[in-house]
C-alpha cells in the first residue's frame, strides 16, 4: 500500500504519463500571476512519488519518483513552487533519517515558511502492503483461488501491527511535520482501493488473491486508512478520503478506468501502484478537499 518498490520485480511494463492542465479564465490567469507562489513540499512514499509512472525524475533514481505524480499535478494547476522529496518504499522513519545514501531525511525540506505539505505514508511500515499482497497472492495461487487461506493463516496479524506500530509512528511523523511548519496546510492522503469489495473471478490472473481473501485484503487497507485518518485528525492535518472516489477504480478495473495497476500483466513497471490516471485523480481529490484552499 505504498507497496515497496521491491514489488516492481514481479511485473514489467511501461506507461507514459501526461499531466492534464485545467483551463483557466483570463481573470484566473491574472490572479495566479499576481499571487505569490505557494511554498509547497511533497513528502511520502511511492504512492506520492508515482513510482512506475513515466517520466522518471532523474535527480534521484533510487526513489523512482515521477515528474507526473500527484504533487506535480497539484503544482502545475495551482502555480505552487514545489519541492518534491517523495520516495518509493519510504516509511515514517525516513522523514527523520536518510532512506538511501545521499538522500536527505524528508523533513529536511520542510521549513517554517512551508505553506502546503502533502503526503501518503504508513503503507510500508511493517511492510504492510507488500506482505499482504505477496502473502495473500501466494496463498491464492496455491489454493486455486478458493476459500480464504490468507485470512485463515494470518487472522488479525496485519491489523494488530498497524495498531501497535504504524499508528504511533504516523502520529509522531505528523507531529514532526507540524513542528517544522506550524502554519502550513497539511494534507494526508488515504490510499485508493487496491481490491474491489468482493472477488472478481476474471481478475484472478492479474491479482491472484483467493475469493474469500479479497474482502480480507480490502479490510486491511480500510483499517490502515482509518488509522491514517485518525492520526491526521489528532495532529491537526486534513485527511483526503478516497473511500468513495476510488470505488470501481481498483486494480481489477479495466485499463482506462483503474487507478491502480494489478500485480501481474499491468502497464506500470511497479505493480500495485497508481498509474498516471490514478495520480491525476489523487491530485484532483486533494484539490477539492475542503479546508485546503486549493479548489
Amino acid at each position: 500500500m505504498s507497496a515497496s518498490v521491491a514489488a516492481g520485480a514481479l511485473a514489467l511494463g511501461l506507461v507514459g504519463a501526461t499531466t492534464a492542465h485545467a483551463a483557466q479564465s483570463p481573470a484566473q490567469d491574472a490572479a495566479t500571476a499576481s499571487a505569490p507562489a505557494l511554498n509547497y513540499v511533497a513528502l511520502g512514499d511511492s504512492y506520492s512519488a508515482g513510482s512506475g509512472v513515466l517520466p522518471v525524475d532523474p535527480t534521484n533514481l533510487l526513489c523512482l519518483r515521477s515528474t507526473a505524480n500527484y504533487p506535480h499535478v497539484i503544482a502545475s494547476r495551482t502555480g505552487a513552487h514545489l519541492t518534491d522529496v517523495t520516495c518509493g518504499a519510504a516509511q515514517t522513519k525516513d522523514f527523520s533519517a536518510s532512506q538511501y545514501p545521499g538522500t536527505a531525511p524528508q523533513l529536511d525540506s520542510v521549513t517554517a515558511g512551508t505553506e502546503l505539505v502533502t503526503l501518503t505514508i504508513g503503507g510500508n511500515d511493517n511492510n504492510t502492503f507488500i506482505n499482504a499482497i505477496l502473502t495473500c497472492g501466494t496463498a491464492g495461487v496455491f489454493s486455486g483461488g478458493q476459500g480464504s487461506p490468507c485470512k485463515d493463516r494470518n487472522g488479525t496479524a496485519f491489523d494488530d501491527q498497524i495498531d501497535a506500530n504504524t499508528y504511533p509512528a504516523l502520529k509522531s511523523a505528523l507531529r514532526a511535520v507540524r513542528a517544522k511548519a506550524p502554519h502550513a496546510r497539511v494534507a494526508v492522503l488515504g490510499y485508493p482501493w487496491i481490491t474491489p469489495a468482493t472477488a472478481d473471478p476474471s481478475c484472478f490472473v492479474k491479482l491472484p488473491i483467493a475469493s474469500g481473501d479479497v474482502p480480507y485484503v480490502r479490510g486491511i487497507q480500510a483499517h490502515l486508512n482509518a488509522v491514517v485518518q485518525r492520526a491526521a485528525h489528532e495532529t491537526g492535518a486534513t485527511y483526503v478520503d478516497f473511500s468513495r472516489a476510488s470505488e470501481g477504480h481498483d486494480a481489477c478495473a479495466p485499463t482506462g478506468t483503474r487507478w491502480i495497476e494489478p500485480l501481474l500483466f499491468g502497464q506500470n513497471v511497479v505493480p500495485v501502484h497508481p498509474n498516471a490516471l490514478g495520480e491525476q485523480r489523487m491530485a484532483e481529490q486533494t484539490m477539492s478537499t475542503p479546508g485546503l484552499g486549493l479548489g
